[in-house]
């Protein structure tokens, strides 16, 4: 059964707590709430931003909150998000398998397609100057807000509508494309990949140790007393030994530190099923995938909070053409990319969509997709240094919010018949 309403609950209403105070505070007192962001809790320290001496090299590195959050903590959101994307990928009935998961992969492909042509097409229209002021945020807009999304999915369409399930697939590729956007497009500094072997080699060593040596040990015993004892005495604690190492490789590497928990993901034993994303089935699954994902719930939660709290504090007076430019990308691009490239997958690519689903609820799913926030937040915050350009981008992301009023207008206007069962 799904428990969308919990979800949102969990993970977005603190977010939005704190983006709220953020927002109040960058425009009531901005010195303050800057001076809070950047607040330095370690100089000098083993992790952190890098000061890089006169040859390019990391001279030293300062722990601030805004690193603490964005770099560190943040690494157990996407931790989970790519839990999401793992199962749905690699068990048996998992929702991205199988021609079921073809048009919406396709539609997919055309909502981040979609908002990248329209945000540099605008941005070249504006000028030269404008278009190398903003370029580098062209992967802003082709992020979606699970989340929000399905929640607005759910209003629009009915809980037994087949384009929620549609708009979940879509919601969960993005999920995915996003990442591999982050890890290849938006490194954190100089590129050094020979540190992705600690990375490699902390993924390989523990799924060795913990995962397969005791299970083929155990072969031919259905007691499973080497699988037991590793899955009760040792825990998670040889999963997050290993997460710590690949962390550290991928801040060493200059890929984004926060994506530094996704080799161990794979490694974790799983369920041999998956309820899905929003299913208050999982909590009773006794794997320890699904154990370690139940136990930072509240953790990330307060993790949510401070990442609302810690970017999402821009100005008013801030907005400008890049915040546009991300709206665009977002409301006219999601929705027009999902409607051509869903309908070329549905149509002429033979591969259909679910039964009772029609063409122009593509289009209604691309309004829902157009909801960027926590994503195209962090996008933006990766994407630009600080300053006015990536306030400007932040402040597109917040208004995607928008996207909700329009994709439930765009409902009411296409006749969508809601189905609740």
């Amino acid at each position: 059964m799904y428990r969308v309403w919990n979800f949102v609950t969990n993970y977005s209403l603190l977010l939005i707590l704190g983006a709220i105070i953020a927002l109040f505070w960058a425009n009531t007192s901005p010195e303050s709430y800057h001076h809070f962001v950047e607040f330095v809790i370690w100089d000098h320290a083993p992790i952190g931003h890098a000061h890089l001496d006169a040859a390019g090299q990391v001279e030293y590195r300062t722990l601030t909150l805004h690193y603490l959050v964005n770099d560190l903590l943040m690494a157990f959101f996407f931790a989970i998000a790519a839990k999401e994307v793992w199962e749905a990928v690699i068990l048996k009935n998992g929702s991205l398998r199988g021609k079921k998961a073809a048009t919406p992969l396709v539609a997919t492909l055309g909502g981040m397609v979609g908002p990248i042509t329209v945000y540099l097409g605008l941005a070249a229209l504006l000028g030269s100057d404008t278009y190398d002021a903003v370029a580098r945020g062209w992967a802003i807009p082709t992020a979606t807000d699970i989340a929000f999304s399905y929640l607005v999915g759910r209003l629009v369409f009915g809980a037994g509508h087949p384009a929620v399930r549609f708009l979940l697939l879509l919601a969960i590729a993005d999920d995915a494309g996003g990442l591999i956007i982050l890890a290849i497009f938006y490194p954190s500094g100089a590129l050094a990949p020979e540190w992705l072997f600690l990375s490699l080699f902390a993924a390989i060593a523990v799924f060795v140790l913990a995962n397969w040596l005791p299970r083929r040990m155990d072969r031919g015993n259905q007691l499973r007393p080497w699988s037991t004892w590793t899955r009760e005495k040792l825990s998670f604690w040889p999963y997050l030994l290993a997460a710590a190492a690949s962390w550290y490789g991928f801040q060493e590497s200059g890929l984004h530190p926060a994506l530094g928990l996704l080799p161990i993901v794979p490694t974790i034993p799983h369920a041999d099923r998956a309820f899905g994303i929003f299913s208050e089935a999982e909590q009773y699954l006794t794997d320890l995938l699904n154990q370690i994902e139940h136990a930072l719930k509240h953790p990330v939660e307060i993790v949510l909070f401070f990442f609302g709290l810690l970017n999402a504090g821009v100005e008013f007076s801030s907005i400008s053409s890049p915040t546009w430019l991300v709206l665009a990308g977002l409301i006219i691009g999601k929705p027009v990319g999902i409607l051509l490239f869903g309908w070329f997958a549905a149509g002429p690519m033979g591969l259909g969509l679910p039964k009772g689903m029609r063409t122009i609820d593509l289009f209604v799913i691309g309004c829902v997709a157009a909801i960027g926030f926590t994503v195209a937040l962090f996008v933006a915050s990766v994407a630009f240094d600080p300053g006015p350009v990536q306030d400007a981008a932040k402040m597109g992301a917040l208004l995607s919010f928008g996207a909700a009023a329009l994709a439930i207008i765009a409902g009411k206007v296409t006749g969508v018949v809601k189905e609740e069962n």
